[in-house]
């Protein structure tokens, strides 16, 4: 089996560079600054150095994205400031307190190795955790509670209450209750199971087992009894208990390796640090004491902010030495640490929220009619109540004796008159009867079945194979149940470029040194590579980077030329600067060994592979020191400071104590930071032909760095020296003191070169994006690469076509923004008039006019967003076929998205991969994340999660399709089939003196909705096709049905209504008649009338059902055996009203014939219109589907359909 050990050689402190200079130094620079300052990360503005950074130090522009829960980014805990989504002025707002400085009187104390006095003053959270929503106790309150957050069901609460007056008493007591107790305790049951198994993992979690230093030994403890100031041993491939700082590592160094693959999804190694202070101190040898002083428990799991008193030393903690619950200890023997964060108050725990709650689209157009059928409930109710009360003033002296009126009793000696209480009371009773026999009007069991077909829609998509990813073996996620249908009417699409785009892996194509563009004409296809013999093992890269011969050669002469020192110096900044760690994998042959080098971000990773091909081979990383092979010699450098990207400064730099007795601070970072700290008195001509390189490298979709470096002097270094301890033990200002630091040595560089990155698309994009165009989506894209390079990935992946015409905005002010905006929105009119399209038509299709495309920079973000000029944008970008936005944060991100959703009723759709991808996905309507090369921040805060974005075309084109056709349709069917039952019920009391008197048994009443017609609709809700996958693929214009809202609008319904009040008129009035002058009782005619409506509401689905299979035929008729078979058995119960009533109305042939009659009346008009709808105006979707019948879709396939025009939706 292949073991994997990181190449770290037990290595002395670093010396004193005394050795190097007369200047003393900390024995500890490199561990103890805060140098994986993961903390402060923002999700890089500057793509071009790694789009997936987690190590950035305080961005303004993505403070507030960043300093959030990875799931919620919640922009209500900001305070009553508003969001700003620009990158200036967001400083302020948002911080989480790992962003923010804080006081002593923020600190959290604790007392090392003493939890007693830790937990004197403030008791600290326990280590149990709890995921579990519900006790034994709470349960039943607390889920009632939150089931009736739904108005719907207080409306039929109330219903059932007043049905418990004997006044108002219309059906049985227990009865009424029925349909919402069945509701309640089918989501009752469903959420009381989920939250069982939460409390048997909650159980498994508390009771795993971790090493803890207690009465002087280490001794096994129950994860739930751990307390904050505990001291705990972690052994390799354990799981941490609970958020420790390192003290000591089994590494003679500090060093600690952990995979965070259960936080953050990311399986690359990353390092963690102990204090030289603390790196010998056994407990179990020696008493170990001190204090910490950390900021209280935040959710950002990449900050950390602290101070530790030990031996009377005052040393800085930061992120690089604080390992978090659930991360796992690898390639490291053993690790002590002390608790500072237990149990829920975890990073882990705090960010274990689940991501907002969204509700589709179509679920909030369906209240606008469940208010429409309400008001239409008030007015029966109030036609009945006013019918009545003119009934009743009519005839007051006669409701003793009246049939329905009737209360006398003449069995009993003393008469009891009827009870009459006033017309006003009079009017009142019957109003509320009225509402309780009419109660079914609101569908109550609509919302169970549309939860039912969700999870059933989910199965499928969870099931597709189209949607597998062989590649990181993944299917299709989906992570919220609420807007499945919402997939069927997308209109934009917000998509990050690297990692969604882009397969997020870096292949290492063109470099320019000093001037000279190596582009690589005379590449190796094929690179052997370079190896290095260690201990007698020959130790090659496990990955193969293409070479440039020229450049190969040049690294490899041993001539002392200029311009072999500038490649020297070159590829020594590749392999040194960077927090890459080397970690050896054996082979088949073991003689050789593979090196594979680790690291958060997958630019480096490249680079470094790059320096080992032309070799420059880094072999062995500790804290405070590296050792690279450098054409056969290993050479030692001590690492005397690290100072990480940070997307204000945009580039990294490292010092290194070289083995000439020299300290050189080497720099890497975007072209835009670089040339500014670079010396330009040196060599201009340089500058500007590595500048033209740059260019070119972009222009071909490259991602690039330019590389820089300096000696740094004595004095120099002692100053860095100085200034960076002050900055690195600071509690308030340390984040702003240490960029202050690094200026201090990133200046007056000597420009090396530049690189180049390539980030190859994914399978599938262009295909891709050019058939979700077709289908009438707009696609953005948001990327924080440079202009030239997103252009030229836009061009790759058909976003971008030359007919189109580019409006170009890069703009460094205010004023200039304005004027680019108003000359673009000029331009655009122009264009659009010239083509013979105005400004007054409202659609959106683009066959008349040339498209344009807009491309603006993140800068010029800054003025726009949060402004006035923002509906300038606005009204330029909705006329733009394409929106390129390059060099954005991830506010800037969040609020592009912002833009379109505040100002139109369209449905927005964002897909990232990474951290910065956050704030978008949760800002839109529906947000999907790509499970890719940058952990699972943008998964675990999405509402779908995939591993292509190609697999956005059968979510959106197929699943979406149908999902938006089948819940628009079941919404309807629904509506439909209660009030069919309601007319009827109306129907009968105008002819019962207005007395709420009903012909249908009350049982039968009660099932209506949950057993007789419940069934097919969630079936035909599940299963149905209105389209093949074939055909939806092959004509993405179809999906423009749901952008038309074709399958469910005010016009839909209304029809509805209409053919319902027909139906209903039918199945009343033809047995009404038939039996007119007949002596049947009222419960045979009542078994007619339930039959009847259930035989026709079934037949009604049968009819619009598209795709038949056997559990459709089992749901439809089986559902109206079934009615027959309750209806028996009720009728059989001789304690009901009704007794043997369906066995003599059912033998007479004037039952059947009445039920024939009442199904042929009843949908003839339906089947009129449908076929005169068909043949005469057929949507699109009709047309494709009769050519599937016809099998004529091969004939037709090279045929355009004429897509009808999408109109816009009107301006919020």
């Amino acid at each position: 089996m292949a073991s994997e050990r990181p190449l770290l050689i037990p290595s002395p402190r670093i010396p004193n560079t005394q050795e190097l200079f007369t200047v003393p130094v900390l024995l500890d620079l490199f561990s103890g600054m805060e140098s994986k300052n993961q903390a402060e990360n923002s999700s890089s503005v500057e793509a071009t150095l790694n789009s997936s950074s987690r190590r950035s130090v305080l961005s303004n522009q993505s403070k507030a994205s960043a300093g959030n829960s990875i799931r919620e980014v919640s922009f209500a805990d900001m305070g009553s400031k508003p969001v700003r989504h620009g990158s200036r002025g967001a400083d302020s707002e948002g911080l989480s307190m790992s962003q923010r400085e804080f006081s002593d009187d923020d600190a959290r104390l604790i007392y090392i190795n003493d939890p007693l006095k830790t937990n004197e003053r403030f008791e600290f959270a326990g280590n149990s955790v709890r995921t579990s929503k519900y006790s034994f106790i709470t349960f039943l309150p607390r889920n009632l509670f939150e089931q009736f957050h739904r108005v719907a069901y207080i409306y039929f609460l109330v219903i059932a209450v007043l049905n418990q007056l004997p006044q108002l008493a219309v059906f049985g007591r227990g009865v009424s209750v029925l349909p919402l107790s069945f509701v309640l305790l089918v989501t009752a049951v469903k959420d009381a199971y989920e939250d069982y198994r939460r409390h048997r993992s909650d159980r498994i979690e508390n009771n795993r087992l971790a090493s803890v230093f207690v009465n002087d030994q280490f001794q096994l403890k129950k994860w739930k009894e751990i307390q904050v100031g505990e001291i705990i041993k972690i052994h390799a491939s354990e799981t941490l208990p609970c958020d420790i700082v390192l003290l000591s590592t089994s590494d003679p160094t500090g060093v600690a390796y952990v995979q965070t693959v259960n936080l953050d999804g990311e399986s690359n190694l990353k390092t963690r640090y102990a204090k030289q202070e603390t790196l010998y101190k056994m407990p179990d040898k020696e008493k170990v004491g001190g204090l910490i002083k950390c900021e209280k428990p935040n959710r950002n799991i990449y900050g950390f902010h602290a101070n530790m008193e030990i031996d009377g030393k005052k040393l800085s903690l930061g992120p690089s030495n604080i390992v978090l619950r659930g991360c796992e200890l690898k390639n490291t023997e053993w690790a002590l640490g002390v608790a500072v964060y237990a149990g829920l108050e975890t990073k882990a725990m705090l960010n274990n929220s689940g991501a907002p709650s969204k509700r589709s689209r179509l679920e909030t157009h369906m209240n606008i009619e469940i208010i429409i059928l309400s008001l239409f409930l008030i007015a029966l109710c109030t036609v009945v109540s006013i019918c009545a009360l003119v009934w009743i003033l009519r005839h007051r002296e006669e409701l003793d004796n009246l049939p329905y009126y009737r209360k006398r009793d003449y069995s009993e000696t003393k008469e009891e008159d009827y009870n009459y209480v006033g017309w006003g009371w009079e009017i009142v009773f019957t109003f509320l009867m009225s509402v309780i026999v009419f109660q079914i009007m609101i569908p109550i069991s609509l919302y169970i079945s549309m939860e039912l077909v969700r999870v059933g829609q989910a199965y499928f998509m969870i099931r597709d194979s189209e949607m597998y990813d062989e590649a990181s073996n993944s299917r299709f996620q989906c992570r919220s149940l609420n807007i499945n249908e919402d997939l069927g009417q997308i209109k934009y699409i917000f998509s990050d470029k690297t990692g969604t785009l882009t397969e997020n892996k870096m292949e290492f194509q063109r470099v320019s040194i000093w001037g000279v563009d190596y582009s690589g004409a005379n590449s190796q296809t094929e690179q052997v590579g370079y190896s290095v013999q260690v201990e007698g093992k020959d130790i090659r890269p496990k990955m193969k980077v293409k070479t440039d011969l020229a450049l190969l050669r040049l690294s490899n002469s041993k001539n002392d030329t200029e311009e072999r020192k500038h490649v020297h110096d070159f590829f020594l900044a590749l392999a040194a600067c960077n927090t890459i760690v080397p970690l050896v994998t054996d082979t088949s042959d073991p003689t050789v060994k593979m090196i594979d080098y680790q690291g958060e971000s997958p630019d480096e990773q490249a680079l470094v592979y790059a320096a080992a091909a032309y070799g420059f081979m880094l072999i062995e990383r500790t804290s405070g020191h590296i050792v690279i092979d450098i054409q056969g010699e290993q050479q030692r450098f001590n690492v005397l400071g690290l100072h990480e990207f940070d997307s204000d400064r945009k580039r990294m730099s490292v010092i290194l104590g070289c083995p000439d007795m020299t300290v050189r601070v080497f720099v890497k970072g975007a072209d835009t930071s670089m040339f500014s700290v670079i010396d330009k008195s040196l060599n201009m001509n340089i500058m500007r032909a590595t500048e033209s390189h740059l260019h070119d490298y972009s222009s071909l979709g490259l991602r690039t760095l330019v590389i820089g470096m300096r000696e740094l002097s004595a004095s120099e270094f002692e100053q860095w020296h100085s200034s960076f301890d002050a900055a690195s033990t600071a509690l308030i200002g340390r984040a702003a003191l240490l960029r202050k630091v690094a200026s201090t040595v990133e200046n007056n560089l000597c420009i090396l070169g530049s690189s180049a990155i390539e980030d190859k698309l994914q399978k599938g994009v262009p295909e891709a994006i050019e058939s979700l165009r077709t289908a009438g989506i707009k696609v953005w894209v948001l990327t924080g690469d440079k202009q030239e390079t997103a252009i030229s990935i836009g061009y790759s992946s058909k976003l971008l076509t030359n007919k189109m015409t580019q409006i170009v905005i890069n703009n460094h002010s205010k004023e200039s923004c304005r004027r680019s905006l108003e000359d673009a929105i000029v331009m655009s009119k122009k264009l659009m008039t010239v083509d013979g399209v105005t400004d007054n038509t409202r659609g959106s299709s683009e066959a008349g006019r040339s498209p344009m495309a807009l491309i603006i920079d993140g800068t010029s973000l800054v003025y726009i967003l949060d402004t006035e000029l923002e509906e300038q944008l606005f009204q330029l970008a909705s006329k733009c076929s394409v929106v390129l936005c390059c060099r954005v944060a991830p506010l800037q991100k969040a609020g592009i998205v912002a833009l379109v959703k505040n100002r139109t009723s369209d449905m927005t759709l964002a897909i990232g991969d990474g951290a910065n991808d956050v704030s978008m996905i949760q800002m839109a309507d529906v947000g999907v994340g790509i499970s890719g090369q940058e952990g699972r921040q943008a998964v675990m805060a999405s509402d779908f999660a995939m591993g292509q974005f190609r697999f956005l075309v059968p979510l959106l084109l197929v699943h979406g399709h149908w999902n938006y056709q089948r819940m628009g349709y079941m919404i309807l069917y629904n509506f439909y089939r209660n009030a069919v039952m309601v007319f009827v019920l109306f129907w009968f009391v105008l002819y019962t003196c207005f007395t709420l008197t009903t012909a249908i048994n009350e049982w039968s009443s009660m099932l209506y909705s949950i057993i007789y017609t419940s069934l097919p609709t969630i079936v035909v809700g599940v299963l149905d096709k209105n389209l093949s996958r074939r055909t939806l693929l092959k004509y993405p214009q179809l999906y423009e049905a749901g952008l038309r809202q074709e399958c469910y609008n005010t016009k839909l319904f209304w029809l509805t209504m209409v053919d319902t009040l027909w139906q209903s008129v039918a199945i009343f009035f033809i047995p009404c008649y038939a039996y007119w002058d007949s002596t049947i009782d009222i419960s045979s005619l009542g078994d007619l009338w339930i039959l009847a409506v259930v035989i026709l509401v079934n037949l009604h689905l049968a009819i619009d059902v598209i795709r038949w299979t056997w559990v459709t035929h089992a749901a439809i008729w089986g559902s109206i055996i079934a009615t027959f078979i309750c209806v028996v058995i009720i009728d059989c119960v001789p304690t009901l009203i009704g007794y043997w009533a369906i066995f003599e109305v059912s033998k007479t042939g004037t039952f059947w014939l009445c039920l024939l009659a009442i199904v042929i009346t009843g949908l003839i008009p339906r089947f009129i219109v449908k076929y005169l709808y068909q043949y005469y105006s057929p949507c699109d979707v009709q047309i494709a589907r009769e050519a599937e019948k016809l099998g004529n879709l091969r004939e037709v396939g090279d045929v355009q359909i004429e897509m009808n025009p999408i109109l816009d939706h009107p301006r919020r």
